[in-house]
C-alpha cells in the first residue's frame, strides 16, 4: 500500500478563523434544530439552515482546499495502544490475513472495478483482488469500527464512514488509496449510510444512535451544507434522487422520509415529509428506489412493493392471486436500463416492467395492484440476498451479490439463451464464530458456527482447505492434543442439539488411488464417531492433559466424561448447579489431574478425573461418588470501590492539612503574625455509597488455573473490571447455593468496567497473556516469571481489530510454535497475526495436512445422529434399564399364570371326581369355599374396579355426551319440523310434512327491533313530560311569587294604592294600544298573505301537476327490457341489498306457508292419535257388550288403527340405559356369532359350576312378583268362566227371559252403533287426510314455482354482487357530486343574499347622503351670501393616505412591527373660478361661526359616507367575483353530475342486459298459450311475451277507461274556460268600485280634518309611556324617602333619650369622683403626719418597707390611670353627642372597655378608685 507523497504535506490548509466561525454557526444551527418525535408530522419545520448572520456578514476570502491536496495515510490510521513507560514494542503483533466475512451487514459489498472487491472486516476495509485472491487493507482512523463504504459515481473515490466518538468520514482516492478528504462533525457515534449525488459534488450521510443526524456535505471543501435529524429511530439508508438532486430519501425502522432542499428567504433548508402508511401496516423499509417522476417504490417485510407519491401510498403491488412479490423482506431495488430489479431475502432476483409499476393505480378499496415479473432468477437453496452491485467486465454487465448466509455470488442477469448459471465465488461462516481451535502440530485451524458447518483453514497459505456441513449448528470445538492423535488430525465438535462428533482431517492424496479416480483436493473431513451426551447446547469441550479423558459441558447443567480410545466410551456424568460456561483441565505442573468447571452465574467447581474401571454404569451413567469442590462467587466490587473512596478522601484531607501547614510556615518566615483562628468547620462530606450486591450473580466469562485448588476468574456484568484470584475451600456444605465465597486477591484491569475480558489464552512459554475483549479489541499482557500480579497487568498492548459493537472476541489461540495468533469474533471475522516476527521469515513455512490412518478407505460410513430429538446416552441407558425391568416383570407374570392354570386344572379334576361319587357322598358347591371372606373381598375389589373404570371413563363419557349434544345442535335442534308421515286408516293414502330448518335470526331482526317511529314517539313523550314538569314548576314559582307579592301588598299602607292605580291605568292604556297595533299588524299580515297567495299568470295548480306526474309514472312503460331504448325506472332499479331483502322475504314467505301446512298435518296426526284412543275405548266397550251376546250374533271387531314409526319420528331419539344395553348386547351377539365356540366339556362343566342358576333365596322379590303375576291372572280367568258356566246352567224365569231379550236387543243396537261410529271416525279421518293431501299438492306446485323464482333471484344476486363494487363507485361519485352541487348552490344563495344586503346598505348610504345635502341646504337658508363658499367647503375632497411600514425581520428573531402613520393631503378644486384659493380652516368674516362649524361637521360626515360607500362597493364587487367563480364551478359540477348520471344510467342498462341473459322458468298449461302461428303452436317461443290474465284484462279495460276519461276532461275544460272569463269580468268591476271608494274616503277626510290622515297611526296612538313611568317612579321615590325620614326621626329621638340617661349616670359618677378626691386628700394628709413621727430606728431601709412602698406606688399608678380614664370619659360626655361619636374608639381589654385616644393625656391625676363605663352596666375595678 503506497503512502501519500511528501509534497502533499505542505499543501494541507490551515484552519482559518472564518472556518472556526462557520463551525460554530453549524453547531448553533444544530442545537436549534427541531427534533422529530412522531410519525404524524407531514412536513416539518426546517431543522437547520444557513444562518442569516453568515449571509449578511461581509464575505471573507475563504481558503479553499486544493484539488491536488491529499492526506498522509500514515498520519491518520489507528495504531495499537501501548501503555506509557512500558517497553512493549509497537509491532508486538502485525496483521497478517482476514478469513471471515461480515455477511450480516445490510450492505457490505463494493465493486470498484471488475477486479477489485471491497468489504468491511472489523476495523479494516479489505480490498480483495478477484484474480489473485490477494488482500490489501485500510485501517480505520479512530479504531472504533467502520459503519459503511460507498463508491463515488465515477469510481475515482470511495467514502468510508467510521464509528466511535465524533467519528470521521474519509474519502479515499482510488486506486492510489490515499486519503483525499476527511469530513468531521457529521454525527456523534457512528455513520450508518451515505450516498453521492449523480454529479458527485454532494455527499449525504446519516448517523446512528443517538442523534440520527442527516448531513449534506460539500465534501471536496469538507464543509457541511445542511443538516437535520433524520428520525428518532434507526435509519438504514439515505440516497439522492438520480433525476432531481434537490430531493433525498431516507428509510429505516418503521418509516420512510422524503426530503427537499428548499431555498427560503431565511436560507437553504432541509424539509422532510414523513411517509404515511394509512391502512397499510407499518413496516421496516430496507430497500427502495427513486423513480424519474419523483415517485418512490419501496419494499416491505412481507415481500410486496409500496408505490409512494409524495408522502402517501398510491398503491401496494403484489403478484397474481395476491401472492407477495417476494417471500420475505425486499432488501434492495435497482433501476437498471429502464427496468426495475428487486432483490429479496428469499434468494430470488426479479425484473419488472417499470412503466407498468409507475402507472399503476388502485381499482378497489384494498389498494392492491397485481403485476407479474418479466424475468426472475433463483440463486439457490438457503440463499438470502441482501445487496447486489453491478460492474462491467469487458463491456459485459456482471452482478455480484452478497448472501447473508455466508457467500459472495457472481450473477448474469441478461436473461438470454447464453445466460450463465450463478457462480458462488467465496463461502464463509454466516454470523458469529462460535468456537475455534488450532492444530497442535501444524498451521491449521478449525472453526464452527451456527450455520452448521465446520471449516478447516491453512493460515500459512491463507486459504480454506476443507469444509463439512451437518444438520445442526456447531457451538464448541477443540483440536485433540498430540498425545491423543500424534498425526494431529482429530477434532471434537459440540453442537446445539447436544451431539458431540469426532471428525478427522486427512490428506486424500495419502489414500490408495483406485482405477479411474484422482484425488485433487487438499484435505478431506471424515466423521469418525457421533454420540449424544446432552439434551441441549454443548458449550465446552476439554481433553485431559494425558489425553485419557474427554469432558463435555452443556447448558443442561451436566458435565459428561468419556474414555479416549479408538472409540470414545462414556464414563459418566455429573450435575452442576448452573449451565456450563467453560472447562479447563489442570496443567501438567499439578500433581493431580482435576477439571475446573465454570458455570454461568457465579459457580465454579473442581472434580478429579474419573477412572473408567471404578464406575458402576449398570443402571445409570451418573457419577454419584465423584468428589466435588464448590466456589460460589460473592461480589466484593462494591467494597473495593468503597475502600478506594475512603482512601481518596483521606488523601485529600492529608493534602489540605499539608498545604495549610506550608502556608503557615511561609507566613512565619515572612515575619507575619498568625492569629489563632477558631477551627473552621469542615464541610459536610457526601455520605459514602452503600454496599451493593447484585441480585443476579455476575456471569463468569473465563478462567484458568494458577495453582492446585486456585484459579483466576474474569466476570461480566457488575463485577467486570477486575481479575479475581479464588481458591476452593475444604469445608463441605450441603447446599452450594448458600455459599458466599470471596476471592482472596483482586487485580484491576484498566478500562474494563464496561468492557470485560471474554477470552484468555497463553503462549506456550506463558510469557504472553492474550485477552479478547467484549468490544472486539485484542489485548496482550507480557508476564514476568510466568506469574500474574498487579505490576504485570499494568502494562499491556491493545489493538482494536473486530467490530466494536458486536464483534466480541469468541476465540483466541496462538499457533503451536507461538509464531502466529488467530482471533475470531461475533462479527464473523477471523484474523491472523504475526507474533514478534516479520512476514518474510514465514515464507518458507508450510502447513502439513495429516495423513490418513490405515484402512480408512475400507471403513463404512459412520452413522450420524441427525434427529435433534434423539435420546442422549443417559436416556438410552435409562430406556434399556426400563426395558430390562419390564422384561423381568413379564417373566414373573408368565410364571404366575402357569401356576394358576395348573391349579385350575386340578380344581376341575376334583370337581369331576366329585360328580362321579354317589349323591349322598358328594360335596356341595358351598363346601368348596374355604373362607367366604375371600369372595367378599373379591366383590369389594370388583366394586372398586368398577368405580375406577367409571372415573377413568368419565372424561370419555363427558366427551361423547358433548359430541352428542353438538350433533343434536347441528343436525336436530336446527330443525323446526322433521318429516312426519301421516297414513290413512282405510287406504294407502298418506301425507308428509315439509322438513323445515329454523329461520336464521337475521331474518327476524327487523321484527325484533322496535321501529324508528315507535322510538321517536317514546322520545317525544319523554320530552313532553319533561316540558310539562318544567312548566309546572315554572307556574308554581310564578304563583308563589304572586302570592308573596299579594302578602306584601296586604302589608303595605293605603298610600301605595294610588301608585298601583296609576300603574294599572297605564297598563290598560298600553294594552289597549298594543291590541290595536296587533289588530293592524294582523290585518296587514293577512293582506300580505293574500297578495302572496295570488297566483301568477303562469301559475299551475300543484294538484294538477301532481296528477300529471302520477299519470306519467303510472301510465305504464311496456317496452321490452331487451330494447335499446329501455330505461330502468328509479323505483325498479335493483341492487344487492334490495335483492337480498327480496330473497329474504320470499324465503320467509315459503317458510311461513310450509310451516302452516306442517301445523295442519301435525294437527291431523294429533287427531289420529285421539281417534285411535277413542276407538280403543269403543273396542273395550264393544267387547264388554259382546260378552253378553252369542257367538253367532257377534259382529267382527274392526281393526284398530296403529301409529306407524314414521308418524312419530321423535321417538327415535328417546332412549334410556336399558335400550342402550340391549343395543350393545345385540351388537355383541352379532360379533359372537362370527366366532367359533371354544373350550371342552370340562370347561363347560366348570362354567356350569361357577355360573350356576341362582337359588330361591338369591331371587329377589321383584322376580318372584313377576313370576306370580301371570298365575294370578290365569286363576281369575278360570273363576270367571266357572261363574258363567254356573249361570248358564241355571234355568231363567219368564220375567228374566224378557229382561234378557231386551238386554240383547239393546246390546245388538249398541254393537251396531259402536261399529258404525268407529267406521265413521276412520272414514272422516281419511276424508280429512285426502282433503289436506289435495291442498298440499297445490302448495307443492306453488312451492316449486317459488323455488324456481328463488333460484332465478339468487342468480340475479350473484350478478348484482359482482357488479356491486362498480355500482357503488358510480353511485358514490353521483352522491358526492350531488352533495357538492347542493353545497355550491347554498353558497350561491348566501352570496346572493349578501349582495342584496350590500345593495340595501348602499341604498341606505345614498339616502343618508341625500339627507345630508338637504340638511345643509336647510341650514343655509335663502339668499345666504356665503352659500358658494360653504358649498366649496362641503364639497372639498380630502384624501386619506395611510403609510404602512413593511415587516422588519430581525436577524435573530422574527417579530413583526406595524406602524401606521396617517396624513391628510388636500387637493384644491377651483370650482369654476380661475386660480381661486381659499382657506377652509378659517371662518370668513361676517360668516356665522355656527354655520361654518356645522358645514365642517357635515363635510366630515360626507367623507365618512363616501368611504363607507366605497367599502360597500368593494365588498359587492368581491362578492360578485366570488359569485361568478362559484357559478362557473356550479356549471362544472352540473356537467360532471350529468356525466356521472349518464354513466350510472349506462351501467344500469348494462346491468339490466346481464340480468336479461338469465333464463327464467315459467310453467304454463296449454290453455294459457295464445301465441299461435297458422293455427298451430310454434316450436320457438323466443318471440312470445308472457302476461298474466289480470294484466291483460287490465290493459283491455284501460282502453275504455281512457276514452271515457278523455270525454270527461273536455267537459271540465269547457266549464273552466267559461268560469275564467266570468272571473276576469268580476275583477274589472271590483277594481272600479275600489277606486271609487278610495276617492270618497279621501274627500271625507279633507272635509273633516283638512288633510289626509293615517287612521292606523291614530288608532295605535297611546300615552307617552316613558313619561308616565317616570312620574310613577318619582312618586315611589318620594314615598320611600318619606319612610326613611320617619325612621331617622324615630332613631334621633331614641338617641336623645339614651343621651339623657347617660348624662344622668355620668353626673352621679362625677359626684362619686369628687368623694374619691376628698378621701385621697385625707389619706395623703394622714400619710404625711405618720412620716414625720417616725423614729431614728425606723429611718434605715428595710425590706418590708421597700416592698410596701413599691406596692403603694403601683397602687397609686393604677389609681392615676383610673382617674385619667374617668376624666377622659367626663370630657367625652360633656360634649354634645360626644359619646355617640367616640364610642367606636373604645376597645375591650380583659373584659373591660378602655378608650383609645389619639393624644396622650396627663397621667398625673391622683390614683383613686374610679368606675369604668361599659355598655349597659357600671363595674368597679379593684
Amino acid at each position: 500500500m503506497e503512502a501519500a507523497p511528501e509534497e502533499s504535506k505542505t499543501s494541507l490548509p490551515k484552519e482559518s478563523p472564518a472556518a472556526e466561525e462557520q463551525e460554530e454557526e453549524v453547531e448553533q444551527v444544530e442545537s436549534d434544530a427541531e427534533s422529530i418525535d412522531a410519525e404524524g408530522d407531514l412536513e416539518e419545520q426546517d431543522n437547520s439552515e444557513v444562518p442569516l448572520e453568515a449571509q449578511k456578514r461581509p464575505e471573507k476570502v475563504e481558503e479553499k482546499i486544493s484539488e491536488t491536496f491529499f492526506y498522509n495515510y500514515e498520519d491518520i490510521y489507528s495504531r495499537p495502544l501501548v501503555t506509557e513507560d512500558s517497553e512493549i514494542p509497537i509491532n508486538l503483533l502485525t496483521f497478517k490475513h482476514s478469513f471471515g466475512y461480515d455477511c450480516t451487514r445490510s450492505v457490505n459489498l463494493l465493486l470498484m472495478d471488475s477486479q477489485t472487491l471491497m468489504y468491511i472486516a472489523g476495523n479494516q476495509v479489505v480490498l480483495l483482488d478477484l484474480k489473485t485472491n490477494s488482500q490489501s487493507y485500510l485501517r480505520s482512523s479512530s479504531g472504533g469500527g467502520i459503519g459503511f463504504i460507498m463508491a463515488h459515481p465515477t469510481k475515482q473515490y470511495f467514502a468510508v464512514g467510521e464509528k466511535g466518538k465524533k467519528p470521521n468520514l474519509i474519502i479515499y482516492d482510488y486506486p492510489s488509496l490515499r486519503p483525499y478528504r476527511i469530513l468531521r462533525g457529521g454525527t456523534e457515534e457512528a455513520y450508518v449510510s451515505a450516498d453521492f449525488n449523480s454529479a458527485g459534488t454532494l455527499l449525504a450521510s446519516v448517523g446512528g444512535s443517538p442523534d440520527y443526524m442527516l448531513t449534506i456535505w460539500d465534501w471536496k471543501q469538507e464543509k457541511i451544507v445542511l443538516r437535520s435529524k433524520a428520525f428518532s429511530q434507526d435509519v438504514y439508508k439515505v440516497t439522492f434522487s438520480a433525476d432531481n438532486e434537490e430531493q433525498l430519501t431516507t428509510s429505516g425502522a418503521g418509516h420512510i422520509r422524503f426530503w427537499k432542499m428548499a431555498l427560503t428567504f431565511t436560507g437553504l433548508k432541509l424539509q422532510g415529509a414523513l411517509g404515511r402508511f394509512g391502512k397499510t401496516a407499518v413496516t421496516d423499509i430496507i430497500g427502495y428506489v427513486e423513480l424519474p417522476d419523483g415517485k418512490v417504490i419501496s419494499g416491505t417485510e412481507w415481500g410486496n412493493f409500496l408505490l409512494w407519491e409524495e408522502d402517501l401510498i398510491k398503491v401496494e403491488l403484489c403478484r397474481a392471486g395476491h401472492k407477495p412479490c417476494h417471500d420475505g423482506p425486499v432488501s434492495q431495488l435497482v433501476l437498471d436500463e429502464g427496468e426495475l430489479v428487486t432483490v429479496g431475502k428469499d434468494g430470488f432476483i426479479r425484473v419488472w416492467n417499470f412503466e407498468t409499476i409507475d402507472t399503476a393505480d388502485a381499482v378497489d378499496d384494498t389498494g392492491l395492484v397485481e403485476v407479474e415479473p418479466m424475468n426472475e432468477l433463483h440463486i439457490g437453496q438457503n440463499v438470502s440476498l441482501s445487496f447486489v452491485s453491478k460492474v462491467h467486465d469487458r463491456g459485459q454487465p456482471v452482478w455480484y451479490a452478497q448472501d447473508t448466509n455466508g457467500a459472495i455470488w457472481k450473477l448474469d442477469l441478461t436473461f438470454s439463451n447464453m445466460t450463465r448459471d450463478p457462480e458462488c465465488l467465496y463461502t464463509f461462516h454466516s454470523g458469529r464464530i462460535e468456537a475455534m481451535s488450532v492444530s497442535p502440530i501444524t498451521y491449521l485451524m478449525a472453526t464452527t458456527a451456527l450455520d452448521r458447518s465446520v471449516r478447516i483453514y491453512d493460515f500459512i497459505s491463507n486459504c480454506q482447505v476443507s469444509e463439512i456441513k451437518f444438520k445442526q449448528g456447531g457451538t464448541a470445538l477443540t483440536w485433540a492434543p498430540h498425545v491423543v492423535n500424534p498425526k494431529g488430525g482429530l477434532i471434537a465438535v459440540g453442537f446445539e442439539d447436544g451431539v458431540v462428533r469426532i471428525i478427522e482431517v486427512y490428506d486424500p492424496k495419502g489414500l490408495p488411488i483406485l482405477a479411474g479416480q484422482t484425488n485433487t483436493e487438499n484435505a478431506e473431513i471424515n466423521l469418525k464417531q457421533a454420540f449424544k451426551p446432552h439434551t441441549t447446547v454443548v458449550t465446552a469441550l476439554a481433553y485431559e492433559r494425558n489425553g485419557e479423558v474427554l469432558a463435555t459441558g452443556s447448558k443442561d447443567k451436566t458435565v459428561f466424561f468419556f474414555a479416549v480410545e479408538d472409540e470414545y466410551e462414556p464414563i459418566g456424568f455429573i450435575y452442576v448447579p448452573r449451565p456450563v460456561q467453560a472447562l479447563q483441565w489442570s496443567p501438567p505442573s499439578h500433581v493431580k489431574s482435576t477439571l475446573l468447571i465454570l458455570c454461568e452465574n457465579g459457580f465454579a467447581l473442581q472434580v478429579p478425573a474419573p477412572l473408567p474401571e471404578e464406575q458402576d454404569r449398570v443402571s445409570t451413567y451418573q457419577l454419584k461418588n465423584l468428589p466435588m469442590q464448590y466456589f460460589h462467587f460473592y461480589s466484593i466490587k462494591s467494597r473495593i470501590k468503597l475502600e478506594e473512596e475512603i482512601a481518596l478522601r483521606e488523601k485529600k484531607r492529608e493534602e489540605m492539612k499539608k498545604a495549610k501547614l506550608e502556608w503557615i510556615k511561609q507566613q512565619q518566615e515572612m515575619g507575619k503574625e498568625i492569629e489563632e483562628e477558631e477551627p473552621e468547620e469542615e464541610p459536610e462530606e457526601e455520605p459514602l455509597p452503600p454496599l451493593y450486591i447484585p441480585e443476579e450473580p455476575s456471569p463468569i466469562l473465563c478462567g484458568f488455573y494458577s495453582a492446585p485448588g486456585k484459579f483466576w476468574l474474569s466476570l461480566g456484568g457488575y463485577d467486570s473490571g477486575f481479575l479475581y484470584h479464588c481458591e476452593f475451600s475444604h469445608d463441605h456444605q450441603d447446599d452450594p447455593e448458600n455459599r458466599k465465597d470471596e476471592p482472596f486477591e483482586v487485580i484491576p484491569t484498566g478500562d474494563t468496567d464496561n468492557n470485560p475480558i471474554h477470552q484468555i489464552s497463553f503462549c506456550t512459554s506463558r510469557l504472553l497473556m492474550f485477552c479478547g475483549m467484549q468490544n472486539g479489541a485484542l489485548r496482550v499482557y507480557p508476564l514476568q516469571d510466568q506469574d500474574i500480579s498487579v505490576n504485570t497487568l499494568k502494562e499491556y498492548w491493545c489493538f482494536n481489530v473486530h467490530d466494536n459493537d458486536y464483534g466480541q472476541i469468541r476465540g483466541i489461540c496462538p499457533s503451536y510454535d507461538d509464531r502466529f495468533l488467530i482471533t475470531c469474533g461475533g462479527d464473523g471475522n477471523i484474523f491472523t497475526f504475526n507474533i514478534l516476527s516479520p512476514e518474510d521469515v514465514h515464507r518458507e513455512l508450510k502447513a502439513k495436512i495429516p495423513s490418513p490412518r490405515s484402512g480408512l478407505e475400507k471403513e463404512k460410513a459412520t452413522e450420524d445422529i441427525e434427529d435433534p430429538s434423539a435420546y442422549n446416552l443417559e436416556e438410552v441407558k435409562q430406556k434399556k434399564e426400563y426395558e430390562r425391568i419390564m422384561k423381568e416383570a413379564e417373566e414373573k407374570k408368565k410364571k404366575k399364570r402357569e401356576e394358576l392354570i395348573a391349579l385350575r386344572h386340578e380344581l376341575l379334576f376334583l370337581l369331576q371326581k366329585n360328580q362321579e361319587l354317589p349323591k349322598h357322598v358328594q360335596l356341595h358347591r358351598e363346601q368348596y369355599e374355604m373362607d367366604h371372606r375371600i369372595f367378599e373381598e373379591l366383590d369389594r375389589q370388583t366394586a372398586q374396579r368398577i368405580l375406577l373404570v367409571q372415573k377413568e371413563l368419565a372424561w370419555e363419557h363427558e366427551k361423547h355426551l358433548i359430541g352428542l349434544q353438538k350433533l343434536q345442535n347441528q343436525f336436530r335442534d336446527s330443525l323446526e319440523f322433521d318429516t312426519v308421515v301421516v297414513h290413512a286408516t282405510q287406504s294407502n293414502h298418506q301425507i308428509s310434512t315439509y322438513r323445515l330448518v329454523a329461520m336464521s335470526e337475521k331474518c327476524y331482526q327487523d321484527k325484533e327491533h322496535p321501529s324508528w317511529k315507535r322510538t321517536v314517539l317514546k322520545w317525544a313523550c319523554k320530552q313532553a313530560e319533561k316540558r310539562e314538569i318544567v312548566t309546572e314548576t315554572r307556574h308554581n314559582r310564578i304563583f308563589e311569587g304572586v302570592a308573596e307579592k299579594l302578602k306584601t301588598s296586604e302589608l303595605r299602607k293605603p298610600t301605595t294604592h294610588y301608585i298601583e292605580s296609576k300603574h294599572e291605568k297605564i297598563r290598560r292604556i298600553v294594552e289597549k294600544s298594543d291590541e290595536m297595533k296587533v289588530k293592524i299588524m294582523t290585518r296587514k299580515a293577512e293582506w300580505d298573505e293574500l297578495y302572496k297567495s295570488k297566483p301568477s299568470d303562469d301559475y299551475e295548480n300543484p294538484k294538477d301537476a301532481e296528477d300529471i306526474k302520477e299519470a306519467q309514472e303510472n301510465m305504464g312503460c311496456y317496452k321490452l327490457k331487451t330494447a335499446t331504448n329501455y330505461r330502468v325506472p328509479e323505483h325498479k332499479q335493483m341492487n344487492t341489498e334490495k335483492k337480498v331483502m327480496q330473497l329474504t322475504s320470499l324465503e320467509m314467505l315459503i317458510h311461513k306457508r310450509k310451516a302452516n301446512m306442517n301445523k295442519e298435518i301435525m294437527s291431523l296426526r294429533d287427531l289420529k292419535v285421539s281417534i285411535i284412543d277413542e276407538i280403543k275405548c269403543l273396542v273395550q266397550e264393544l267387547k264388554s257388550i259382546q260378552t253378553s251376546l252369542d257367538l253367532s250374533e257377534r259382529l267382527p271387531l274392526p281393526l284398530i288403527p296403529q301409529l306407524h314409526p314414521d308418524e312419530v319420528p321423535e321417538k327415535k331419539f328417546e332412549y334410556d340405559n336399558d335400550i342402550l344395553l340391549k343395543f350393545k348386547e345385540e351388537q355383541e351377539a352379532k360379533a359372537k356369532l362370527q366366532k367359533q365356540l371354544e373350550g371342552s366339556s370340562s370347561s363347560r362343566a366348570f362354567r356350569h359350576g361357577i355360573l350356576r342358576a341362582p337359588s330361591v333365596k338369591e331371587i329377589g322379590p321383584v322376580a318372584q312378583a313377576a313370576g306370580a303375576h301371570p298365575t294370578k291372572i290365569a286363576s281369575s280367568v278360570v273363576t270367571e268362566q266357572r261363574k258363567v258356566f254356573e249361570i248358564e246352567k241355571a234355568e231363567p224365569a219368564e220375567m228374566e227371559r224378557e229382561i234378557l231379550k231386551r238386554e240383547k236387543i239393546k246390546n245388538l243396537y249398541l254393537q251396531e252403533t259402536l261399529i258404525k261410529k268407529m267406521n265413521a271416525l276412520m272414514i272422516n279421518f281419511d276424508a280429512e287426510l285426502c282433503f289436506l293431501r289435495h291442498k298440499k299438492l297445490k302448495l307443492d306446485v306453488q312451492m316449486k314455482s317459488a323455488d324456481l323464482c328463488y333460484i332465478t333471484w339468487y342468480e340475479e344476486l350473484l350478478i348484482l354482487k359482482n357488479l356491486e363494487k362498480h355500482e357503488n363507485l358510480l353511485q358514490g361519485r353521483v352522491n358526492t357530486l350531488i352533495s357538492e352541487q347542493e353545497a355550491v348552490h347554498s353558497k350561491l344563495n348566501s352570496y346572493l343574499a349578501q349582495m342584496e344586503d350590500r345593495k340595501c346598505e348602499t341604498a341606505k348610504l345614498q339616502e343618508c347622503e341625500k339627507a345630508l345635502y338637504a340638511d345643509f341646504q336647510a341650514s343655509l337658508g335663502e339668499n345666504n351670501e356665503f352659500a358658494h363658499f360653504l358649498n366649496k367647503v362641503l364639497n372639498k375632497k380630502i384624501k386619506c393616505l395611510e403609510k404602512k411600514e413593511g415587516r422588519e425581520t430581525g436577524e435573530e428573531d422574527e417579530n413583526e412591527e406595524n406602524d401606521e402613520e396617517s396624513s391628510l393631503e388636500t387637493d384644491e378644486e377651483n370650482s369654476g373660478s380661475e386660480d381661486e384659493v381659499f382657506d377652509d380652516s378659517v371662518c370668513p368674516k361676517n360668516c356665522n361661526e355656527v354655520l361654518f362649524q356645522n358645514t365642517i361637521q357635515l363635510r366630515q360626515k360626507r367623507l365618512d359616507i363616501e368611504k363607507a360607500l366605497t367599502e360597500e362597493k368593494k365588498v359587492a364587487a368581491n362578492l360578485r367575483k366570488k359569485y361568478n367563480a362559484l357559478a362557473k364551478k356550479a356549471k362544472v359540477v352540473e356537467n360532471s353530475l350529468d356525466t356521472a348520471d349518464r354513466e350510472l344510467e349506462t351501467f344500469q342498462q348494462e346491468k339490466q342486459q346481464r340480468l336479461n341473459e338469465l333464463y327464467v322458468v315459467v310453467p304454463l298449461k296449454l290453455h294459457q298459450v295464445e301465441y299461435l302461428v297458422n293455427g298451430e303452436m310454434p316450436s320457438d317461443f323466443s318471440q312470445a311475451l308472457v302476461f298474466t290474465n289480470q294484466s291483460l284484462e287490465y290493459l283491455q279495460k284501460r282502453i275504455a277507461d281512457l276514452h271515457n276519461e278523455k270525454i270527461t276532461q273536455r267537459k271540465i275544460y269547457k266549464k273552466a274556460q267559461k268560469q275564467h272569463k266570468q272571473l276576469i269580468q268580476d275583477k274589472k268591476e271590483m277594481e272600479i268600485q275600489i277606486r271609487r271608494l278610495e276617492e270618497k274616503c279621501s274627500h271625507l277626510m279633507m272635509e273633516k280634518f283638512g288633510q289626509l290622515v293615517d287612521f292606523e297611526a291614530v288608532q295605535a296612538h297611546s300615552v307617552n309611556i316613558r313619561v308616565e313611568q317616570l312620574k310613577v317612579q318619582i312618586m315611589e321615590k318620594e314615598y320611600v324617602r318619606s319612610q326613611e325620614l320617619k325612621e331617622w326621626e324615630k332613631r334621633i329621638s331614641d338617641l336623645r333619650q339614651q343621651l339623657m340617661k347617660l348624662t344622668k349616670e355620668n353626673t352621679s359618677k362625677l359626684q362619686q369622683l369628687k368623694r374619691f378626691c376628698l378621701e385621697n386628700q385625707q389619706l395623703e394628709t394622714k400619710l404625711a403626719s405618720l412620716t414625720d413621727e417616725l423614729g431614728v430606728e425606723f429611718q434605715g431601709t428595710r425590706t418590708a418597707d421597700i416592698k410596701e412602698k413599691a406596692r403603694l406606688e403601683s397602687r397609686l399608678k393604677h389609681r392615676a390611670c383610673d382617674t385619667a380614664l374617668l376624666r377622659e370619659e367626663i370630657n367625652l360626655l360633656s360634649r354634645k353627642g360626644g359619646y355617640l361619636k367616640e364610642l367606636a374608639l373604645l376597645s375591650r381589654k380583659d373584659g373591660c372597655l378602655f378608650p383609645q385616644s389619639s393624644s396622650p393625656r396627663n397621667s398625673e391625676t391622683p390614683a383613686e378608685l374610679s368606675p369604668v363605663l361599659t355598655p349597659g352596666r357600671v363595674t368597679n375595678v379593684p
